[in-house]
């Protein structure tokens, strides 16, 4: 038995049963034990193989390291082998100093005289025996387990479920997979057995602990995770080799793998496995988040130059009240995907004047393109079949069912397939002036298939495709990944669209047709959108700024009112990007807003409370401190069809019992809550949410309560003098906006100011003041104390 270990885990690994574990130095923390590693491979006469080799103990080498963005720590080396082996393994372990995670990866090389194609290599497997592989405190029963699923790309539905649920999936099969389930993760069907990609989680509900295990990259292969919530439970982890060749005399080596025990108090939890991840692709900085607007959810592919030139005027006629910031041209503007040097007649000389006039305006212009796809239809499909990914029988893969066909897909180790999509990105910025670009549908570089360079795994074709286009481009271009597997685009965009696109419907439809679509967990809908908009919420300014697709405001839209606030309220809360997708021009006042209120971004992401519980989080908890003081932004969903009575104590939000100030947002209405007593009690709307900002009661003091400027409720506020005779207020909502702030203090009112003009107020309740205001972007407010 050799063991190294830490402040924070022990590792152990026995040669004579070619197994190792890792023991938390926490007692309360799960373990993992009697797991081991293998590799599955082809040989040179296509026979299946399986390679777990002999652990020689005299080569099990112990010392300390400096492993790049992780520091020091110690480091195991173990020597896998067996004579007459067509390859041999070493086993790395790395403990590092500072964090509280146990890295391993595996290097094989290829002892043969003829090339190995490699499968999988699984670099945790335990038995499916009552001999438990993960111990949660007090030997946790089944029943209590959940298990949290990351899904492969942007689309793929991300959650957590209890043992007693099966997975959700797509029933559409071969029009749907290709596009959100990576090949080489299984479907599961069985009640408490689920699959994850890049990273999974086991939690446990009794002792509120959790083990993750994953990876902290894709750049060499894409990994998953499977989990069977049984008694006992267990785990295997493995990197997708994608049959890919390995020649004589060559090596490969994984991903980090990671296994991280933790305490699930709520989605921060993950942050020490998050940063790693970021440190790990060197993303120290990530830019600001953009409020704008896109034709696709109200013109889809129907947009020509005037569509696009109305919205914009739109847009600059109401910059005072809506001051957005990008106008991005959505699909439609190309005469077929794939031919993107080419342009429908609605688009006459092409979007260059279109990206000149967005400028001239103020505006940041925005493109979309989907560099990796292609339409059969396109000239570029029938005029270069060599580029196309082909599968083993020479026929195009599919890429999904896409714009009402089956779509096909660059093969990226092609030099000139790459070189043209490098060229389309390059173009797009250098010659046509747009300085944003989202480029979707990227999955499509990963695809299984046949690569004309069959030494190199999906995930590296896919890293290296989006290298490439990022080169192309420069660092100063805003790239968006959509439609994109999460591991493989870390640290090459900026922005990432983390869930299903949006839609006018709350649940999924297809041409207006529920039935059987309604059920599908990754087809646009609001409800699937956002879904993934919170269970993905503790990705945003670690990875990327998060993208949580739009925000449709119009009324002409199925989705109610409730409805659309909980969009609102997730994308706000979750501190993401903002854009619309309505006709500007057509909006009501009210409409617009409800949008403008959102404006500026909170920029910030809340705490998930309940993010490692069976089904879509409802509890959102956002701390924030400005110059009013501290106050918690608390989100209640109700995720049901029909209403429901909720009781929302601060028990569940973490929250120390006390005097509370509540203002709802939504409601426009503000009260005492006394120690003990719910911040709200009553009916909440099917797919409705309660807003409340909640503050501490400080006796004898006057506070700032909250109000409907913003939806923040107090980060209007940048000034917040208290004298003994006036309060000396600045309102900066960075637009022309008018509504309610409510106040508390304990003394009559004799006179309040704004800009010098005297306003009128209400007082009831408990000391509570309701001001209405008109704010020209910067307000000075002055009361005057009797």
């Amino acid at each position: 038995m050799h063991i190294i270990q830490n402040n924070y885990y022990q590792v152990y690994f026995d040669p004579e049963i070619r197994r190792f574990g890792v023991i938390s130095a926490d007692d309360n923390l799960p373990l993992l034990r009697n797991a081991w590693i293998a590799v599955h491979y082809r040989d040179e006469f296509g026979h299946k193989c399986e390679f777990v080799g002999e652990w020689s103990g005299h080569e099990i080498q112990v010392f300390n390291k400096v492993v790049p963005n992780h520091g020091k720590g110690k480091q195991a080396k173990i020597i896998i082998s067996s004579k007459g082996s067509k390859l041999d393994c070493q086993l790395i372990f790395f403990l590092p100093e500072n964090y509280p995670f146990v890295l391993w990866k595996v290097v094989i090389h290829n002892n043969n005289h003829d090339p190995l194609w490699i499968r999988r290599i699984d670099l945790l497997r335990s038995d499916l025996s009552n001999e438990k592989s993960i111990v949660f405190k007090g030997n946790s029963l089944s029943t209590e387990l959940t298990f949290f699923s990351h899904g492969w790309q942007s689309w793929s539905y991300t959650a957590a479920y209890c043992s007693s649920q099966r997975q959700r999936r797509s029933h559409l099969g071969f029009l749907q997979n290709p596009m959100v389930v990576n090949p080489g993760t299984p479907l599961t069907k069985q009640r408490g057995h689920f699959s994850s990609d890049f990273f999974g989680v086991v939690g446990d509900q009794q002792s509120r602990t959790a083990l993750l295990v994953g990876f902290l990259s894709q750049k060499q292969h894409f990994g998953s995770v499977e989990a069977w919530l049984r008694d006992p439970p267990f785990l295997y982890l493995w990197a997708n080799g994608d049959d890919t060749r390995l020649n004589p005399d060559k090596s490969i080596e994984t991903d980090w793998a990671v296994v991280y025990a933790f305490h699930a108090e709520d989605s921060e939890s993950l942050a020490p496995y998050l940063e790693a991840v970021a440190r790990e692709h060197h993303i120290e900085e990530v830019k600001d988040p953009l409020q704008g607007w896109c034709s696709w959810y109200y013109y889809y592919q129907n947009i020509n130059k005037q569509v696009i030139t109305e919205n914009l005027e739109a847009a600059s006629l109401i910059s005072a009240e809506l001051p957005l910031k990008l106008i991005q041209i959505d699909d439609g503007f190309q005469e077929q995907v794939g031919d993107w040097f080419e342009f429908r007649a609605g688009f006459p000389k092409g979007v260059v004047s279109l990206a000149e006039k967005i400028k001239a305006a103020g505006f940041t212009p925005g493109l979309w393109l989907a560099p990796f796809i292609i339409n059969r239809r396109s000239r570029l499909y029938h005029e270069h079949p060599d580029w196309v990914l082909r599968n083993r029988h020479g026929k195009p893969v599919n890429a999904g069912f896409v714009w009402n066909s089956f779509g096909a897909a660059l093969d990226l180790t092609n030099q000139d397939a790459l070189g043209y999509a490098s060229r389309v990105v390059s173009t797009a910025v250098h010659e046509w002036g747009f300085p944003y670009l989202k480029l979707d549908f990227l999955y499509a570089g990963a695809l299984k298939g046949r690569y004309q360079d069959d030494t190199r795994t999906r995930a590296q074709v896919l890293y290296s495709g989006v290298q490439a286009l990022r080169r192309a481009v420069g660092n100063e271009t805003t790239l968006v990944g959509c439609g994109a597997p999460l591991g493989s685009v870390l640290g090459l965009v900026d922005a990432m669209r983390i869930g299903a696109d949006v839609s006018g419907a709350w649940r999924p439809k297809y041409f207006g047709i529920s039935f059987p679509f309604n059920s599908e967990p990754s087809i646009p809908s609001a409800c699937n959108s956002i879904q993934n908009i919170l269970t993905r919420a503790p990705l945003h300014r670690r990875w990327w700024i998060n993208d949580p697709d739009c925000l449709l405001i119009r009324s002409s839209t199925e989705l109610t009112i409730s409805e659309v606030q909980s969009l609102a309220t997730a994308i706000a809360l979750t501190g993401g990007s903002l854009l619309l997708s309505d006709d500007l021009k057509e909006l009501t006042k009210e409409r617009l807003r409800l949008a403008a209120a959102l404006i500026p971004l909170i920029g910030k992401r809340a705490r998930v409370l309940d993010w490692i519980s069976a089904g879509t989080p409802q509890r959102l908890r956002l701390d924030i401190e400005n110059a009013v003081g501290h106050w918690h932004l608390l989100a209640c969903f109700n995720w049901e069809n029909q209403p429901i009575t909720f009781s929302i104590s601060p028990e569940e939000f973490n929250i120390k019992a006390d005097d509370y100030w509540v203002s709802d947002f939504w409601n426009k209405t503000a009260y005492i809550v006394n120690a003990h007593r719910p911040f709200f009690h009553g009916e909440v709307p099917s797919h409705g949410v309660k807003l409340l900002a909640v503050r501490r009661v400080h006796e004898n003091q006057p506070q700032y309560i909250g109000g409907d400027l913003h939806i923040s409720q107090g980060l209007e506020i940048c000034d917040w003098i208290v004298g003994k005779k006036e309060i000396q207020a600045t309102i900066d909502t960075e637009r022309n906006t008018k509504g309610l702030i409510f106040i508390a203090h304990p003394q009559s009112i004799s006179q309040i100011s704004l800009d010098g003009n005297s306003l009128l107020w209400q007082r009831y309740g408990h000391d509570i003041y309701e001001i209405p205001v008109v704010i020209h972007k910067k307000s000075y407010m002055q009361i005057r104390l009797k």
